[in-house]
């Protein structure tokens, strides 16, 4: 079982708005809750991130996946912009449409120098999952 969260959402907002350019945090989604081993992202797409198809790009959701794995850490194991992304896996499931993007990242392990972390994309309902990634950081 993983500990309770050691930052609140504010903090792990005020932590990607100090992690990440102005121009692109806008495009990697709020922090919409937060408890131990878990984070859940809000992303409402803007149409920049659309691609042929009317859908959202596979870039976009892997941002928002990667962002969220990240968010996830950094709430458990402290603000550190020095984790990186050693491996990301992810699975397209199903279109994804320009409506709010959820994606919900759950700590599968979290160990002094790696991390993994199952994410979740989905729309409308829990349910309607139309990615599923893990993530892994390497943590310094």
């Amino acid at each position: 079982m993983v500990d309770s969260p050691q930052l609140s959402i504010a903090e792990v907002s005020a932590f990607f708005d100090a992690a990440f350019p102005p121009e692109t945090r806008r495009l990697l989604g709020e922090v919409a809750a937060l408890s131990p081993g878990f984070l859940r992202m809000r992303l409402d797409p803007d149409p920049a991130m659309l691609r042929p198809g009317n859908i959202i790009s596979g870039p976009a959701m892997m941002a928002l996946a990667d962002v969220a794995a990240y968010g996830v850490i950094a709430a458990h194991h402290g603000p550190e912009q020095m984790a990186v992304t050693n491996a990301l896996s992810i699975s397209f499931l199903r279109a994804c449409r320009l409506e709010t993007i959820w994606a919900d990242a759950r700590i599968l392990k979290l160990g002094r120098r790696l991390a993994n972390i199952d994410v979740r994309i989905w729309q409308e309902s829990e349910d309607h999952i139309v990615a599923q990634a893990t993530v892994g950081y390497a943590l310094p």
